[in-house]
């Protein structure tokens, strides 16, 4: 298996690649596995350019694999109790005694939460919560003469958690290729039997369905909050095409500023967004947050303001604040401090509780972290740079600081926004796997040394008096090459990706 992975790909000749890349970009342009051009045009879209991929998929072990989709069952329970327990996120992420003090954009979503609280006797408006999560990981190789994988989090996402639906196409593609090629007979590992299912548009719109029937309002619409000019639209239209051709929901699309001018709250909480060519404004089940995981999406108060209105409603959100703020790096890191995950996961008081196995599987997936605010942390993390990363309480790729320029960094952090930061130990894939990736624009496939990083999406929704209703939903690979430690693909990192098992 180890030997698999650090001999990929297999041989394939310049004209081979060629055809490979003919059926693959034509295929990803005639069924959305696309971007708009950079820059997005402001009016209706004229073109559009295929999203970066691999021409062929990636090895990936058979049982890792299997344990990651095992182990999102658990952290759908997990990141939901944790969103629940207001004491606890008040505590590691507020404004008054946790992060929020020196990171002014969790304080501002913090302090926005607490005022709604507040102003309904200590509880939020809606108590049901939908959680659209992915948890991603690396594969570890703990020494290069060890043949001891595991898989290890890298982090997990409950705000904005993006690519399912073009993952799936990814997959499709590869599928494809295969089928009309055989990739050239290249690998004996690549058989049909090997490419796993993925159903990450279909399984994440199940959760969003199963919310809206929860609200009860059959003929309401889920608002979906985008950027403007959002370049990844198509990854965002097919989710809404799976809601309305399959299940009959209709989807509103609206950036904050025009939520601004369209959105309202009534006194008992029903959340109506005006829509263009509708006579009565449109009453919203679920909000769905593609935007709002970055400062840039709150240039002004008036973002913030939008943010609040619709927390106000009672539409169920994905995600609420204290799920965005459960989401943060800090309590990844928090959690791994003795006796934080009996608590979630073991008191029967919160719901099932999970056996010492089922924990340590979970623990097995983590890798060292610590707060910069500990005693001596900036000194281990001084110590031991060339083995770390640095992180702090932000979403969408380009915040970490890597190795060798950790020591730096520190002589600039003053103390007081220490707390905003985690150190976390670097994972280390194996060496020797390579692929051929390929950007719009080219018409050639670049061979590189890479590291694949595997997503696990899944759903959950709950509440403090509701039966909780959770499932995995497919997945996501992307790529990179392996001198680049950033991983997005949506900041021009990553390609996407898929597996083969072996």
């Amino acid at each position: 298996m180890l030997s698999t992975l650090q001999c990929w790909p297999p041989e394939l000749s310049e004209e081979q690649r060629a055809q490979l890349i003919k059926l693959a970009t034509t295929y990803s342009l005639a069924n959305s596995l696309a971007y708009l051009p950079n820059p997005a045009p402001s009016g209706p879209p004229t073109a559009a350019i295929h999203a970066p991929f691999t021409l062929i998929p990636t090895p990936y072990p058979r049982d890792l694999f299997h344990k990651a989709q095992k182990l999102q069952h658990i952290y759908n329970v997990l990141y939901s109790r944790i969103t629940l327990d207001t004491p606890f996120l008040d505590r590691i992420m507020g404004a008054e005694a946790g992060v929020g003090k020196v990171d002014e954009f969790m304080g501002s979503l913090w302090k926005g939460w607490k005022a709604i609280r507040d102003n309904n006797g200590g509880k939020d408006v809606q108590p049901i919560h939908l959680g659209l999560f992915r948890s991603d990981y690396l594969i570890h190789q703990p020494s290069p003469e060890s043949s001891d994988l595991s898989i290890k989090q890298v982090e997990f996402n409950t705000i904005s958690s993006s690519f399912g639906a073009l993952s799936e196409k990814t997959a499709a593609l590869h599928r494809y290729l295969f089928a009309i090629t055989g990739y050239y007979g290249a690998a004996s590992c690549l058989t049909a039997e090997n490419f796993p299912p993925n159903q990450a548009a279909s399984g994440l719109a199940r959760g969003m369905v199963t919310a809206h029937q929860t609200y009860g309002s059959p003929s309401a619409s889920i608002l979906f909050v985008v950027q403007p000019r959002e370049r990844n639209v198509f990854d965002q239209r097919l989710l809404e095409y799976e809601l309305v051709e399959r299940h009959g929901i209709h989807v509103v699309r609206q950036t904050f500023d025009e939520l601004h001018n369209n959105a309202a709250v009534s006194s008992d909480g029903l959340l109506t967004i005006k829509v263009f060519g509708r006579p009565q404004p449109v009453e919203i089940s679920v909000v769905y947050y593609r935007a709002g995981y970055t400062p840039t999406d709150y240039p002004t108060p008036q973002q913030f303001d939008v943010r609040f209105e619709l927390e106000r409603s009672r539409a169920i959100k994905c995600p609420s604040i204290p799920m965005q703020l459960a989401g943060a790096k800090k309590v990844q890191q928090v959690l791994t401090n003795p006796g934080v995950l009996e608590a979630f996961l073991q008191d029967p008081r919160r719901g099932k509780a999970f056996s010492n196995e089922e924990l340590a599987e979970l623990r097995e997936s983590w890798v060292g972290m610590w707060g910069l605010d500990e005693p001596d942390a900036v000194t281990r993390a001084r110590d031991h740079y060339s083995q770390l990363v640095l992180k702090p309480q932000r979403e969408g790729g380009g915040n970490n600081v890597y190795k060798s320029s950790i020591p730096a960094f520190l002589d600039t952090l003053p103390d007081r926004e220490r707390e905003a930061w985690i150190a976390m130990e670097l994972i280390t894939p194996p060496d020797g796997s390579k692929n051929w990736l390929l950007k719009a624009g080219e018409d050639q496939a670049g061979l590189k040394d890479v590291v694949s990083e595997l997503g696990i999406f899944g759903w959950a929704v709950f509440g403090d008096d509701s039966p909780m209703q959770e499932d995995a939903a497919g997945w996501l690979v992307r790529t990179k090459g392996k001198d680049s430690d950033e991983g997005g693909v949506a900041v021009g990192f990553s390609v996407l990706d898929s597996i083969v098992l072996v």
